[in-house]
Protein backbone atom coordinates (compact mmCIF):
# COMPACT_ATOMS: atom_id res chain seq x y z
CA UNK A 1 0.00 0.00 0.00
CA UNK A 2 2.38 2.11 1.01
CA UNK A 3 4.85 1.98 -2.01
CA UNK A 4 1.83 2.48 -4.42
CA UNK A 5 0.82 5.44 -2.86
CA UNK A 6 4.87 7.10 -3.01
CA UNK A 7 4.58 6.03 -6.62
CA UNK A 8 1.68 8.05 -7.03
CA UNK A 9 2.07 11.08 -4.74
CA UNK A 10 4.09 13.53 -7.06
CA UNK A 11 1.10 13.74 -9.44
CA UNK A 12 -1.47 14.05 -6.36
CA UNK A 13 0.74 17.02 -5.11
CA UNK A 14 0.81 18.28 -8.46
CA UNK A 15 -2.99 17.77 -9.15
CA UNK A 16 -4.07 19.07 -5.48
CA UNK A 17 -1.86 21.99 -5.30
CA UNK A 18 -2.76 23.58 -8.73
CA UNK A 19 -6.23 23.03 -7.35
CA UNK A 20 -5.58 25.37 -3.91
CA UNK A 21 -2.32 27.09 -4.61
CA UNK A 22 -0.65 26.13 -0.98
CA UNK A 23 1.86 24.22 -0.03
CA UNK A 24 0.83 23.60 3.47
CA UNK A 25 -3.10 22.88 2.36
CA UNK A 26 -2.07 20.40 -0.30
CA UNK A 27 -0.17 18.38 2.08
CA UNK A 28 -3.34 18.18 4.09
CA UNK A 29 -5.20 16.67 1.49
CA UNK A 30 -2.23 14.46 0.50
CA UNK A 31 -2.90 13.30 4.12
CA UNK A 32 -6.13 12.88 4.19
CA UNK A 33 -5.64 10.56 0.87
CA UNK A 34 -3.10 8.63 2.39
CA UNK A 35 -5.83 7.51 5.32
CA UNK A 36 -8.88 6.84 2.75
CA UNK A 37 -6.63 4.72 1.09
CA UNK A 38 -4.84 2.93 3.66
CA UNK A 39 -8.26 1.78 5.24
CA UNK A 40 -8.82 -0.28 1.82
CA UNK A 41 -8.09 -3.74 0.92
CA UNK A 42 -5.99 -3.46 -2.15
CA UNK A 43 -7.59 -6.44 -3.95
CA UNK A 44 -10.85 -4.55 -3.32
CA UNK A 45 -9.26 -1.33 -5.92
CA UNK A 46 -8.99 -2.11 -9.62
CA UNK A 47 -7.31 1.01 -10.43
CA UNK A 48 -5.39 2.67 -7.76
CA UNK A 49 -4.20 5.50 -9.73
CA UNK A 50 -7.82 6.08 -10.35
CA UNK A 51 -9.00 5.85 -7.19
CA UNK A 52 -5.93 7.94 -5.44
CA UNK A 53 -6.83 10.95 -8.15
CA UNK A 54 -10.57 10.94 -7.33
CA UNK A 55 -9.99 10.74 -3.37
CA UNK A 56 -7.59 13.84 -3.36
CA UNK A 57 -9.53 15.83 -6.01
CA UNK A 58 -12.51 15.49 -4.27
CA UNK A 59 -10.51 16.37 -0.71
CA UNK A 60 -9.29 19.13 -2.56
CA UNK A 61 -12.13 20.63 -3.67
CA UNK A 62 -13.96 20.05 0.16
CA UNK A 63 -11.58 22.09 1.51
CA UNK A 64 -12.06 24.52 -0.96
CA UNK A 65 -14.43 26.33 1.38
CA UNK A 66 -12.23 27.07 4.08
CA UNK A 67 -9.84 28.17 2.10
CA UNK A 68 -12.16 31.00 0.48
CA UNK A 69 -13.49 31.73 3.82
CA UNK A 70 -9.61 32.42 5.00
CA UNK A 71 -8.98 34.60 2.25
CA UNK A 72 -12.35 37.17 2.70
CA UNK A 73 -10.03 38.11 6.30
CA UNK A 74 -6.79 38.08 4.60
CA UNK A 75 -4.83 41.22 4.52
CA UNK A 76 -3.62 43.21 1.18
CA UNK A 77 -4.09 41.17 -2.21
CA UNK A 78 -3.19 36.86 -1.61
CA UNK A 79 -1.41 35.10 -3.88
CA UNK A 80 -0.38 31.53 -4.03
CA UNK A 81 2.01 30.15 -2.56
CA UNK A 82 5.44 30.18 -5.04
CA UNK A 83 7.17 26.62 -5.47
CA UNK A 84 10.56 27.80 -5.75
CA UNK A 85 13.51 25.22 -7.14
CA UNK A 86 17.07 24.24 -6.31
CA UNK A 87 19.59 25.62 -8.22
CA UNK A 88 20.19 22.53 -9.52
CA UNK A 89 16.59 21.17 -9.70
CA UNK A 90 16.52 18.48 -7.47
CA UNK A 91 14.50 20.12 -4.28
CA UNK A 92 12.01 17.79 -3.69
CA UNK A 93 9.17 20.68 -4.21
CA UNK A 94 9.61 21.11 -8.05
CA UNK A 95 7.28 19.77 -9.54
CA UNK A 96 6.83 19.42 -13.38
CA UNK A 97 2.95 19.92 -13.49
CA UNK A 98 2.73 23.18 -11.75
CA UNK A 99 1.67 25.94 -13.81
CA UNK A 100 2.61 29.23 -13.69
CA UNK A 101 2.01 32.25 -10.74
CA UNK A 102 0.08 33.87 -13.08
CA UNK A 103 -1.90 31.85 -14.25
CA UNK A 104 -2.79 30.60 -10.79
CA UNK A 105 -3.96 33.68 -10.25
CA UNK A 106 -6.36 33.32 -12.84
CA UNK A 107 -7.73 30.69 -11.62
CA UNK A 108 -8.61 31.55 -8.62
CA UNK A 109 -11.30 33.69 -10.25
CA UNK A 110 -12.86 30.18 -11.62
CA UNK A 111 -15.34 28.33 -9.54
CA UNK A 112 -14.04 25.05 -7.54
CA UNK A 113 -15.33 22.30 -9.95
CA UNK A 114 -14.17 25.26 -12.85
CA UNK A 115 -10.69 25.40 -11.52
CA UNK A 116 -11.02 21.14 -11.23
CA UNK A 117 -12.07 20.27 -14.66
CA UNK A 118 -9.46 23.11 -15.92
CA UNK A 119 -6.20 21.47 -14.07
CA UNK A 120 -7.26 17.84 -14.90
CA UNK A 121 -8.52 18.15 -18.47
CA UNK A 122 -5.95 21.40 -20.15
CA UNK A 123 -2.49 20.47 -17.68
CA UNK A 124 -3.40 16.62 -16.90
CA UNK A 125 -4.93 15.67 -19.99
CA UNK A 126 -7.85 13.85 -18.81
CA UNK A 127 -10.54 13.40 -20.81
CA UNK A 128 -13.93 14.35 -20.20
CA UNK A 129 -15.70 11.40 -19.11
CA UNK A 130 -13.13 10.35 -16.87
CA UNK A 131 -13.60 13.68 -14.83
CA UNK A 132 -17.20 13.07 -14.75
CA UNK A 133 -16.91 9.36 -12.72
CA UNK A 134 -14.35 11.69 -10.47
CA UNK A 135 -16.71 14.38 -9.36
CA UNK A 136 -20.24 12.98 -9.84
CA UNK A 137 -20.91 14.88 -12.69
CA UNK A 138 -22.10 13.88 -16.26
CA UNK A 139 -19.94 14.16 -18.97
CA UNK A 140 -22.25 16.77 -20.31
CA UNK A 141 -21.99 18.93 -17.53
CA UNK A 142 -18.16 18.67 -17.10
CA UNK A 143 -17.73 19.56 -20.96
CA UNK A 144 -19.85 22.29 -20.35
CA UNK A 145 -17.65 23.36 -16.77
CA UNK A 146 -14.69 22.79 -19.13
CA UNK A 147 -15.80 25.33 -21.89
CA UNK A 148 -16.71 27.90 -19.38
CA UNK A 149 -13.07 27.72 -17.63
CA UNK A 150 -11.22 27.66 -21.08
CA UNK A 151 -13.14 30.93 -22.60
CA UNK A 152 -12.69 32.68 -18.61
CA UNK A 153 -9.20 31.98 -18.54
CA UNK A 154 -8.40 33.07 -22.25
CA UNK A 155 -9.86 36.07 -21.86
CA UNK A 156 -7.76 37.12 -19.15
CA UNK A 157 -4.73 35.62 -20.18
CA UNK A 158 -3.90 33.78 -23.51
CA UNK A 159 -2.06 30.50 -23.51
CA UNK A 160 1.31 31.53 -24.77
CA UNK A 161 4.46 31.40 -22.59
CA UNK A 162 7.54 33.23 -23.35
CA UNK A 163 10.81 31.80 -23.66
CA UNK A 164 13.11 30.90 -20.81
CA UNK A 165 16.03 32.98 -21.97
CA UNK A 166 13.41 36.44 -22.47
CA UNK A 167 11.83 35.49 -19.21
CA UNK A 168 15.39 35.42 -17.49
CA UNK A 169 17.25 38.50 -19.23
CA UNK A 170 14.06 40.91 -18.72
CA UNK A 171 13.61 39.51 -15.21
CA UNK A 172 17.31 40.56 -14.79
CA UNK A 173 16.51 43.63 -15.86
CA UNK A 174 13.79 44.56 -13.70
CA UNK A 175 15.34 43.52 -11.08
CA UNK A 176 18.55 45.49 -11.52
CA UNK A 177 16.42 48.80 -12.38
CA UNK A 178 14.05 47.78 -8.96
CA UNK A 179 16.76 47.77 -6.43
CA UNK A 180 18.99 50.26 -8.39
CA UNK A 181 16.27 52.89 -7.86
CA UNK A 182 16.81 53.25 -11.95
CA UNK A 183 13.28 55.00 -12.65
CA UNK A 184 14.28 55.48 -15.93
CA UNK A 185 14.74 52.05 -17.07
CA UNK A 186 11.45 50.81 -15.21
CA UNK A 187 9.67 53.15 -17.11
CA UNK A 188 10.91 51.51 -19.93
CA UNK A 189 10.50 48.35 -19.34
CA UNK A 190 7.24 47.77 -17.60
CA UNK A 191 3.58 47.84 -19.57
CA UNK A 192 1.22 51.06 -19.30
CA UNK A 193 -0.95 49.29 -17.85
CA UNK A 194 1.50 46.89 -15.36
CA UNK A 195 -0.08 45.87 -12.09
CA UNK A 196 1.54 45.20 -9.04
CA UNK A 197 0.45 42.45 -6.59
CA UNK A 198 2.28 42.80 -3.53
CA UNK A 199 1.29 39.84 -0.68
CA UNK A 200 2.70 40.60 2.26
CA UNK A 201 -0.27 38.96 4.28
CA UNK A 202 0.27 42.04 7.00
CA UNK A 203 3.10 40.18 8.21
CA UNK A 204 5.87 42.28 5.78
CA UNK A 205 6.67 45.70 4.77
CA UNK A 206 6.44 44.86 1.41
CA UNK A 207 2.62 43.85 1.05
CA UNK A 208 0.34 46.67 0.33
CA UNK A 209 -3.48 47.01 0.66
CA UNK A 210 -4.58 46.21 -2.57
CA UNK A 211 -2.98 45.78 -5.99
CA UNK A 212 -1.14 48.88 -7.77
CA UNK A 213 -1.80 49.58 -11.50
CA UNK A 214 -0.31 51.76 -14.02
CA UNK A 215 3.39 52.10 -15.11
CA UNK A 216 4.19 55.76 -13.74
CA UNK A 217 2.48 54.43 -10.11
CA UNK A 218 4.40 51.14 -9.82
CA UNK A 219 7.61 52.49 -10.90
CA UNK A 220 7.35 55.08 -8.38
CA UNK A 221 6.64 52.63 -5.68
CA UNK A 222 9.45 50.66 -6.56
CA UNK A 223 11.97 53.06 -6.89
CA UNK A 224 10.67 54.29 -3.18
CA UNK A 225 10.71 51.01 -1.71
CA UNK A 226 14.47 50.49 -2.36
CA UNK A 227 15.28 53.96 -1.56
CA UNK A 228 16.89 52.79 1.64
CA UNK A 229 19.47 49.77 0.94
CA UNK A 230 19.22 46.59 3.03
CA UNK A 231 21.86 45.10 5.08
CA UNK A 232 23.05 41.65 3.73
CA UNK A 233 20.73 41.79 0.41
CA UNK A 234 21.50 38.61 -2.03
CA UNK A 235 18.90 38.01 -4.94
CA UNK A 236 19.17 34.55 -6.21
CA UNK A 237 17.72 33.57 -9.95
CA UNK A 238 15.66 30.21 -9.74
CA UNK A 239 12.66 29.01 -11.37
CA UNK A 240 9.29 29.80 -9.46
CA UNK A 241 6.70 27.51 -10.64
CA UNK A 242 8.57 26.55 -13.56
CA UNK A 243 9.33 30.45 -14.72
CA UNK A 244 13.07 31.81 -14.07
CA UNK A 245 12.32 34.52 -11.72
CA UNK A 246 14.03 36.34 -8.73
CA UNK A 247 14.33 35.69 -4.82
CA UNK A 248 15.52 38.11 -2.58
CA UNK A 249 17.10 37.25 0.47
CA UNK A 250 17.98 39.85 4.01
CA UNK A 251 20.77 38.09 5.95
CA UNK A 252 20.62 34.67 4.86
CA UNK A 253 16.46 34.61 5.06
CA UNK A 254 14.06 34.82 2.58
CA UNK A 255 12.45 38.26 2.27
CA UNK A 256 10.64 37.90 -1.05
CA UNK A 257 9.91 36.03 -4.14
CA UNK A 258 9.43 38.01 -7.47
CA UNK A 259 7.85 36.78 -10.53
CA UNK A 260 7.38 38.78 -13.70
CA UNK A 261 4.66 38.04 -16.19
CA UNK A 262 5.47 39.79 -19.37
CA UNK A 263 3.88 41.03 -22.30
CA UNK A 264 3.39 38.43 -25.23
CA UNK A 265 6.07 39.87 -27.23
CA UNK A 266 7.91 39.33 -24.14
CA UNK A 267 9.53 42.88 -24.87
CA UNK A 268 7.40 44.49 -21.11
CA UNK A 269 6.73 43.42 -17.97
CA UNK A 270 3.03 43.44 -17.47
CA UNK A 271 2.39 41.82 -13.81
CA UNK A 272 4.57 41.93 -11.38
CA UNK A 273 3.80 39.34 -8.62
CA UNK A 274 5.75 39.69 -5.26
CA UNK A 275 5.64 37.07 -2.50
CA UNK A 276 6.49 38.46 1.33
CA UNK A 277 4.58 36.81 3.23
CA UNK A 278 6.79 34.89 5.57
CA UNK A 279 4.31 32.05 5.99
CA UNK A 280 4.24 31.19 2.02
CA UNK A 281 8.12 31.70 2.05
CA UNK A 282 9.25 29.25 5.15
CA UNK A 283 10.21 26.55 2.88
CA UNK A 284 12.49 28.94 0.37
CA UNK A 285 16.24 28.19 1.17
CA UNK A 286 19.05 29.88 0.25
CA UNK A 287 21.70 28.25 -2.04
CA UNK A 288 25.58 28.73 -1.24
Amino acid sequence: MTDVFADHRELLFSIVYNMLGSVSDTEDVLQETWLAWSSRDPAEIGNPRAYLVRIAVNQALAHQSALRRRRETYVGPWLPEPLVSAADGAEEVVRGESVSLALLVVLETLTPLERAVFILHEVFAYQHNEIAGMIGRSPAAVRQLAHRAREHVQARRPRNRVEARVQQEVTERFVAAAFGGDLDALMELLAPEVTLWADGGGKSVVGGPRPVHGRDKVARLLVARTAQPMEGLDIQYREVNGDPSAVVFVENAPFAVMVVDLTPDGSQVRDIYTVANPDKLSRVRKES
